[in-house]
């Protein structure tokens, strides 16, 4: 025991007299560990942050008909029992018919309200979303073809009802026939083939038709990578025969092809930063052991071993490398947290063995580093350093 506090004690003092040198080494070591630790950080989580912002472009799971007929509520139920609900962001099913408005054929997307905000991030509402029965959007071409405007009103008629009076089928509904009075919620704008549609609650849309409990597609929200969308597509597949699940390739492959790209940008930035601070403190050691040539050369005089010299060399470069990593694990932290904020705008989540594998790493590195100074040190010859050649 007395024998290691001896050993540690000489290598804090040799730090301590070469302490502008054995700074810049420790700077170096702590800039390689922060980047490091704060690019490691941001490669585990930037999935997570990735796949969150790519869900603010829609869904990238389809769930259609297997065969001619729809599916039920009970469908939908199962698949997405399927997925895990930590990765389930969102579920919007659709029910499309047609429809008359003011003597218009128009397509009614019967939809759950909630599921849609959560699977549709990315759609505009002027004004709110519908809140209550008998509340409608209107897409905005629509909109402006029907010249309705938020907190209007609209009649919507059953297009299998046009022309049919309630003695004609006494299933119909008479009001079904006049049509049945919505107000409008808000006016969706969305750039795409939604601003031809109003969207209705499932609810209100059996109200009109008379049936309920088909779906025609569900589109579902998952924050997964390529694979596990795969491996979800393939077991809702397995479980139910009425539901053909599609992925939509548009979302899932930029997804992926983003991802890919930014780790390996990550992984080589981290490889030139360890290779450049492999490089600076080798270059700090070998200026080290050039300036302590004498104490070297008269300790090799005195008996010391080549062993005793390389353990204790070692032994200060593997105490920066501690330290530098130390440090590294605390600033990359506060460096990924920063990225994080500033580009996606929410705070990223500490990984635990960030700490121990950044330690290691900078330890290792450094130990690289000191090899070739090391070797240096101890191919000095005492007789001609103590005759000051």
């Amino acid at each position: 025991m007395k024998k290691q506090k001896m050993f540690f004690r000489m290598i804090t003092a040799a730090i301590i007299r070469q302490h502008s040198r054995m700074l810049v080494a420790l700077l170096a070591i702590a800039v390689g560990a922060t980047i490091l630790s704060g690019l490691v950080t941001i490669y585990y989580d930037v999935p997570r942050q990735m796949g969150a912002q790519f869900r603010n472009y829609g869904a990238n799971m389809l769930l259609l008909p297997a065969g001619d007929n729809g599916f039920d509520e009970k469908a939908v139920d199962t698949a997405k029992n399927v997925i895990k609900k930590e990765s389930l962001v969102g579920a919007a099913p659709y029910r499309y018919e047609s429809v008359t408005i003011n003597e218009q054929p128009v397509i009614a997307a019967a939809t759950d309200m909630e599921g849609a905000k959560a699977a549709s991030p990315y759609w505009l509402i002027n004004g709110r979303w519908p809140s209550a029965a008998g509340e409608v959007l209107v897409g905005k071409e629509l909109a402006n073809t029907l010249s309705v405007k938020e907190g209007g009103t609209i009649n919507v008629i059953y297009e299998e009802n046009v022309g049919k009076t309630s003695n004609e089928d006494s299933s119909i509904k008479k009001e079904n026939n006049e049509g049945i009075p919505f107000t409008v919620a808000g006016i969706l704008e969305t750039g795409g083939s939604e601003e031809e549609y109003i969207f209705i609650s499932l609810p209100d849309m059996a109200e009109v038709t008379g049936s309920s409990g088909r779906l025609d597609a569900v589109e579902l929200s998952i924050s997964a990578t390529q694979e596990e969308l795969k491996a979800y597509a393939d077991k809702i597949e397995s479980v139910d025969s009425s539901v053909s699940p599609r992925l939509v390739k548009r979302v899932t492959q930029s997804e992926t092809t983003v991802l890919t790209k930014l780790q390996a940008l990550v992984f080589l930035v981290t490889a030139v930063v360890l290779l450049l601070t492999m490089i600076c403190v080798a270059t700090t050691m070998m200026a080290v052991v050039a300036e302590r040539r004498k104490e070297i050369g008269l300790r090799k005089a005195l008996g010391a071993s080549d062993s005793s010299i390389i353990a204790e060399f070692m032994g200060e470069g593997l105490m920066l490398g501690g330290v530098g990593g130390l440090l590294g694990v605390v600033f990359g932290f506060a460096f990924a947290q920063a990225v994080s904020v500033n580009v996606f705008n929410s705070s990223i989540n500490f990984q635990p063995l960030i700490l121990p594998a950044t330690v290691i790493i900078s330890v290792a590195v450094t130990g690289l580093a000191c090899l070739l100074p090391v070797r240096s040190a101890t191919d000095v010859d005492p007789a001609l350093v103590l005759k000051g050649e």
